[in-house]
């Protein structure tokens, strides 16, 4: 007598012989990125420099579960990709010294049984993936199936997510400081996204009149996002789309409010190239296209110390040297403005730092594979080390006057405004990858109009 429940297919002969016939051979090849695995053959020479003899495990990870049985879209692990050029998911490569083998999941093809019953890795429900002979041919490595992983030696050093006691923090560290120093395919990458990015921006003003009249902050978000997917790999980060007393929240991504006409728009965005390497840009637009005088004192402001800060990009100047520059201009402004209850030398001293109520954040980072790249480094490396050629900095001041925020006079009560720009560090100074974009209010409503 039947239960009710209709029969599971692989327990029918009849439809399991069925569905391994007639299929032609489809394409296979993986999509890498041009220069890509040429670019991990010589990060992993590098790493072997670095750790010659030790044994080095990453892994891929895997897309998080969103909610029951549907997970996010898979982003790959930056280390692995770095080393290998390939953003297969639930991969696990092992390099010692320059030797590296990779081990990837391998698909369920007609004739196998998990072709049309495993979601995870059949290709009915993924589509063609490639064997291990193709993923080799294309990446110069030695590749097999995970199935073939033992798991890591004893004493292998281990990064990417997955391990039960988590990543080794000396490799997570040496990672993170060979990837400060970005060589000709990934500046080559970052120039892109960068390129790509300032695109993006256009593409959101030009939709800000239909923002204004009831579509909001999340259509300027989406309207960026979808011009990621389209040219990118995505979003590298959650795009920041904040409309006046929105603008002053260092990290509005929920963007779930009006775009007011007659108030400031902060955009904080960057496209990930499907490189996986990511700009980060800000601009802070007059909605209306026209900034009201009390918007342009604070433009004018976090701009001054913005080309501060520029001016301290260069070889041989610590990493710190951008972010005093600009923070001593934004205490001057401050003070003349009767904000601080302090001198301006007391608000700078290390016991002071009263102008930081309105400039919370640190004003730059390194960038490349993540939006804040290298965040593993040692402190000495990344805050105390000079700059060099070959890495690539944003530079972000900004000024936050909380529409709540009694300290500050009425008409200065939530305007937000931070700029935000790309550099390469070149052998004699640095280049301004993002300034396809104006720095200055008056550039800034002429881009605006123009594109609006």
């Amino acid at each position: 007598m039947s239960d009710g429940k209709p029969p599971k297919l692989t327990e029918i002969p009849a439809f399991v012989e069925y569905i391994a016939q007639g299929w032609d051979s489809p394409a296979r090849t993986p999509a890498l990125v041009p220069g890509a695995a040429e670019a991990a053959a010589a990060h992993r020479l590098r790493l072997g420099a670095a750790l010659p003899g030790r044994t080095v495990v990453v892994a891929a990870g895997r897309a998080p579960v969103r909610s029951n049985d549907t997970a996010y879209d898979f982003r790959v692990d930056s280390d692995f990709y770095w080393l290998t050029g390939c953003a297969a998911e639930d991969a696990v490569v092992v390099v010692t010294d320059s030797d590296a083998t990779l081990y990837l999941p391998v698909s369920a093809r007609p004739g196998d049984v998990g072709f049309f019953s495993d979601a995870a890795h059949g290709e009915l429900w993924v589509g063609p993936s490639p064997s291990p002979a193709e993923w080799s041919a294309a990446l110069g490595i030695e590749v097999k199936p995970l199935a073939d992983f033992a798991g890591p030696p004893g004493d292998a050093l281990l990064a990417g997510p997955g391990w039960e006691q988590g990543g080794s923090e000396e490799l997570l560290r040496v990672l993170a400081e060979l990837r400060m120093i970005k060589d000709v395919w990934e500046i080559e990458q970052l120039r892109e996204a960068v390129d790509r990015t300032v695109e993006g921006f256009a593409a959101v003003l030009a939709e800000v009149p239909k923002a204004i009249k009831g579509r909001g902050e999340r259509w300027l978000q989406g309207t960026f996002d979808r011009y990621a997917r389209t040219y990118g790999n995505g979003p590298g980060y959650a795009s920041i789309v904040g409309s006046g007393p929105h603008a002053p929240t260092l990290h509005w991504v929920r963007c779930d409010g009006p775009v007011l006409p007659g108030e400031l728009l902060l955009l904080d965005m960057g496209v990930e190239t499907r490189s996986h390497y990511t700009a980060d840009v800000t601009r802070t637009f007059p909605a209306s296209g026209t900034f009201s005088p009390a918007q342009r004192q604070v433009h004018d402001l976090v701009e001054r110390a913005h080309r501060a800060g520029l001016a301290q990009v260069a070889p041989g100047r610590r990493f710190t040297d951008f972010h005093h520059a600009a923070m001593e201009v934004i205490a001057n402004g401050l003070h003349d403005w009767g904000l601080l209850p302090v001198s301006v030398d007391e608000a700078l001293s290390e016991h002071g730092q009263h102008h930081r109520r309105y400039l919370i954040c640190g004003i730059g980072h390194h960038l490349g594979l993540d939006v804040h790249d290298c965040a593993k480094s040692g402190v000495e490396a990344y805050h105390g080390a000079l700059m060099a050629p070959g890495m690539v900095l944003t530079v972000e001041p900004g000024l936050y006057f909380h529409a709540h925020d009694r300290t500050v006079p009425p008409e200065l009560r939530g305007i937000g405004v931070r700029i935000e720009d790309d550099l390469l560090v070149t052998p004699d100074g640095a280049e301004n990858l993002s300034d396809a974009l104006p720095l200055d209010a008056s550039g800034l409503e002429n881009w605006s109009k123009e594109r609006s």
